[in-house]
């Protein structure tokens, strides 16, 4: 992979694939100046309302036109009045269902306002803690809060710092070039709102401090509660600022280095960030029961990844050596079936053809396998979107909902449970189908789908895909005691989205997962074994 940078100033964009003259000007405009001048001046010319209505799920480009041109609606409250006053269904193309829909995405768009995707956080956060780091008077610095506990979707960017002199800190913090408004400053917390949308907090303490700040102000709000239950159990009291032994009257600091000491203190062995929302964490410490979790470094191989054979970028040789690059030892090649029309799904012929092509990539490619898998399509009965004579040549079958999201939930679990039956099913492939921030998941029973991935020896993924973190971080101690595995796996569409393996790994390290209970960290011929067996 040739640096961006590079190709700009060699003015040789234009000979990526699928990168035209037009194209390569307004990306070398983008990264030389961070906009798009055409861009600017068209989205001067859209009611800036319009952009929120784009936001609802359900609604395209196409809808919106014809709401903005023939309704003359220009935001979101005005939409919600012509839907609430049953205006829209007298038009062709839309009807009660559709105002009802519209007015679900509404009520759902509202609630996640100000909220914002792990990926987009982490992103920002990463960026300002860094430039903290390098402050000369900043002595520690950590980011705190849902960031550091790796949630799915945050409100807000924590940072804890420790220096002697806050307020010149501070004035470095509130002038960052990712700075756009400033909320609140002081010697000990300032606030803002970056440019990329997302609100963060910085704290500053004492080096003494610290330790204790950052236990804080990296939460949960219910863990905390529940610590600070604890030290009063055992004569102590405990906030922000310290620990402190209350027996005998008075308070008195106990000395804490960082927070696994804290954590000793109280009886405790050390809790990892994730695991901070007072889901059992604080006994199974007690009882040294907490698991070693799985790492990053775990995993061995990726799994589900597509490519140019269907609605992906890279070919399957790219693919290998970027996972190569990695150091990962396998990869499971998994494009779309033949029922996913609108994403070039593989008819027989075209898998024939991509069976070949992985059996030399194969003999070319050493230090890594190729496996010749499929994310194949649960039809509306439950059945796999190929014959027998088809699914029994894959190395893996990834079994996935793409279409009829709006079945009950007994109809939409027995649907499942039914893909999970099949003899060639491997993987459960986002089981719920949900998109963080866009899409609810479809009603569906897991614990009975989870019952079933037992039963029948299915493993369930993780989709790391960071829209997606499906299957739900809240199930996997479930999924755990019923003896499932897990499949971390990125769902790849480019080469670069490999690198969401991290996300996945971060969802099964707040699921209290370790690195056996993932069927990728095991070499490639243990879980062909595996695979096998079930």
């Amino acid at each position: 992979m040739e640096d961006l940078e590079q190709r700009i100033e060699a003015g040789t964009l234009t000979e990526v694939r699928g990168i035209g003259k037009n194209l390569a000007d307004h990306i070398t405009e983008l990264h030389r100046t961070g906009k798009i001048a055409e861009y600017e001046k068209l989205k001067k010319t859209i009611p800036a309302g319009v952009f929120d209505i784009l936001a609802i799920p359900g609604l395209g480009p196409k809808k919106v036109k014809f709401l903005m041109d023939e309704l003359h609606v220009k935001d979101v409250g005005q939409l919600e009045l012509t839907c609430r006053a049953g205006a829209l269904r007298k038009h062709k193309g839309f009807g009660q269902k559709t105002e009802e829909k519209i007015l679900q995405g509404i009520a759902y768009l509202r609630k996640n306002i100000g909220q914002h995707l792990f990926s987009h956080a982490l992103a920002a956060a990463q960026e300002i803690f860094a430039r903290l780091k390098r402050h000369p008077d900043v002595i520690r610095a950590e980011i705190a809060g849902s960031v550091r506990r790796k949630k799915e979707v945050i409100g807000d960017i924590d940072f804890v710092v420790s220096t002697a002199t806050s307020k010149k800190v501070m004035d470095y913090f509130t002038a960052l070039p990712d700075v756009e408004h400033i909320e609140a400053k002081g010697d000990t917390k300032s606030s803002v709102i970056l440019k990329s949308g997302i609100n963060s907090d910085l704290r500053a303490v004492t080096d003494k401090e610290f330790p204790y700040a950052l236990h804080h102000f990296t939460g949960s709000k219910e863990h905390n509660v529940a610590m600070r239950g604890r030290a009063i159990k055992m004569g102590m009291k405990m906030n922000e600022y310290g620990l402190f032994n209350t027996t005998g009257g008075g308070e008195k600091l106990i000395p804490c280095k960082d927070e696994a000491a804290i954590f000793a203190k109280l009886g405790l062995d050390y809790i990892e960030p994730e695991l901070r929302e007072d889901t059992g964490e604080i006994e199974a410490a007690e009882k040294h029961k907490l698991p070693k979790l799985i790492e990053d470094k775990d995993i061995k191989g990726v799994l589900h990844v597509h490519t140019d054979y269907s609605d992906a970028v890279n070919t399957v040789e790219e693919m290998a050596l970027f996972a190569k690059k990695m150091g990962y030892s396998y990869i499971g090649i998994c494009d779309h079936s033949q029922s996913a029309a609108y994403a070039g799904g593989l008819k027989p012929a075209d898998l024939k053809k991509q069976w070949k092509e992985i059996d030399a990539v194969n003999r070319k490619i050493k230090g890594i396998t190729v496996l010749k898998g499929i994310e194949s399509d649960i039809l509306a009965d439950g059945s796999l979107d190929y014959d027998e004579d088809v699914l029994k040549g894959f190395d893996l079958v990834v079994a996935s909902i793409h279409s009829r999201f709006n079945m009950g939930e007994d109809e939409m679990t027995a649907r499942i449970c039914k893909a999970l039956e099949n003899p060639y099913t491997t993987i459960l492939g986002h089981p719920t189908g949900r998109l963080l921030l866009s899409r609810e998941p479809y009603k569906v029973n897991m614990h009975a789908v989870i019952d079933a991935a037992a039963k029948h020896g299915k493993a369930i993924e993780i989709n790391a895909n960071p829209h997606r973190l499906d299957l739900d971080w809240r199930l996997c101690q479930y999924a755990k005691s019923k003896g499932v595995k897990i499949a971390i796996c990125p769902d790849a569409h480019t080469v670069e989205n490999i690198l969401d393996m991290m996300f996945g790994v971060g969802i099964a390290r707040k699921g209290w997962l370790a690195k056996d209970d993932i069927v990728n960290t095991w070499p490639v011929e243990k879980f062909l074994k595996w695979k096998q067996n079930k």
